[in-house]
This record gives C-alpha cells, structure tokens and sequence, in this order.
C-alpha cells in the first residue's frame, strides 16, 4: 500500500502531510483543537480505497509557518499540486469545515464531494451559544494558564455545551486534552489567514458539490445553528444528525461515522462500482 509523508513548502511554511492507499484522493483537515492524528480512526477504514491525505495546518502539529499573510485554501490546492492531485474529495470538521466549505466555492473544480462536521459558514452570525462561557477562558488564555485552558476546552468540546462531566469517553477526552495542551504550550506561530472574499454565507446557491453535513447533537447551539443554515441553503446536501454526540463526533463514535463517510463517499466516486 503507497505510504507519503513530508513537508511542504510553501509561502513561509513547512506543512506536514501524510498520505496512503491508493484510489480517488480524500483530503482530511483537522479541527482547530486537533491536529492530524485527530484522523486515525479513519483512515484505515478508507484507505483501501482512497488516496486518504491529511495535514496539519499552519500552528498546529508538525507544520512551521512563518508570521506572513496566508490563505487555508490555497495550502489545500498547493498540497493536491504537490501530490499531483487535480482535485479531491474534502471533509473537515469544526474550523475545517468552514475551511473545506470556503475551498469548495473557491474552487469548485478541484472538489470531487464536500464533507462539513460541526463547522462553521463564513459570514454567518450564527444565533445561540452564551459567550459568557467563554470569559474564564479568555482570562486563562491572557493569563497563559494553558493547563486550565485546555481543561476546560476538552469538557466543553468533548461533553459538550452544558453536558456534565464525563458525560463522553474518558479516553476520547484525554486525547482531545492532549492535542489542545501540546498547542497551547508550543505556543507555534499561527500566520495571518485571509478571508473568503465574499463569504460562503450570501454563496450557498453557488455550490454544487455533493455536499453531507453532519451535526452532534450535544454541540454548541451555535454550530449546530449553522450547519442546519448551511445544509438549508445548498439543494441536494444530506444532513445528517449523532444524537448522542458533541463536537467531536468522529471520536465518539468511530464506527458509525465511518460507515457514513464511506458509504458518501462510494456513492460520490468515479472509481467504485454501485
């Protein structure tokens, strides 16, 4: 089975990949809570099939980035270059989903189907959500109390909005746990990401792609506002709903969300007898 792994250089950055099987390619982008690994479970349920590309973005894992201005979409389309890829099939979940989402309006003949999990929509002023939850964060974040921080994140991410304690997996949350404290202490340059000019929100009607977006239902009330926004405005998308989860749905449930992903992306592939 063709195994990659590198870097990427590109624009002030070394971007980190890895890469395996062999088919139709599938690009895997990370939440902002995350950074590749967040994909182990699944890439070996596609990777018999699919070329399965993943990444970290610019401040996350492996991946060094200079202070400089910088577009998520074009490191996407820089990537598939690399690999020799004219286009792909995109998932991306939480801030990679509104990252996926942008790339697909921006270059819509370089995306095969489009996945969003608990993403965002660029543009959108999503309702719901209490932002005085996020207060005691800000204060550790100027403080710089990453340990505090990072606890905090995984029970809000993990459990979910208002969800008790140890409501999810202890070891889905201990993962989570790690990958935002790693972050924090690394305290990695970021760059300066550019915008989708105009935003995907008044672009809905544009997209074309084979769209699934899926929701946690023990999500933020916001997030999930704003993938039933987007799953509204684009004709055709699949919604799909995990009842029992929160924002990291791949994680708590790795099975289910697997069976989904594949059997979306079979039915969207050139390469797969149906």
């Amino acid at each position: 089975m063709a195994q990659d792994r590198g870097f990427l250089e590109t624009n002030g950055a070394r971007i980190y990949y890895e890469a395996e099987g062999e088919g139709e390619p599938v690009v895997l982008i990370h939440a902002g809570i995350a950074n590749l690994r967040m994909w182990d479970d699944q890439v070996p349920a596609l990777r018999d099939a699919y070329r399965v590309i993943r990444y970290d973005t610019r401040g996350f894992g492996r991946t060094e980035t200079e202070d400089v201005p910088f577009s998520n979409r074009t490191d996407i389309a820089d990537l598939l270059d690399h690999l020799g890829k004219p286009s792909a099939h995109v998932v991306g979940i939480s801030r990679a989903g509104q990252i996926a989402l942008d790339f697909a309006l921006e270059s819509p003949e370089r995306v095969r189907s489009l996945v969003v999990v608990n993403g965002g929509v660029s543009g959108y002023d999503a309702p719901g959500g209490d932002p005085s939850a996020w207060e005691q964060a800000e204060r550790w974040e100027e403080a710089r109390d990453w340990e505090r921080l990072a606890a905090w994140e995984a029970d809000f991410w993990v459990n979910g909005e208002g969800q008790p304690a140890g409501r999810a997996d202890h070891a889905v949350r201990d993962r989570v746990h790690e990958w935002i404290l790693t972050n924090y202490r690394a305290e990695n340059t970021t760059g300066q990401p550019l915008v989708l000019d105009p935003p995907a929100a008044g672009r809905l009607g544009e997209l074309r792609t084979p769209l699934l977006v899926i929701i946690g239902k023990m999500d933020e009330a916001s997030t999930q506002a704003a993938m039933r926004y987007l799953a509204e405005n684009v004709p055709g998308s699949r919604l799909e709903v995990f009842e029992d989860a929160a924002h990291m749905v791949n994680l708590e449930h790795p099975d289910r969300f697997n069976r989904l992903l594949r059997d979306f992306l079979d039915a969207n592939s050139t390469a797969v007898t149906r």
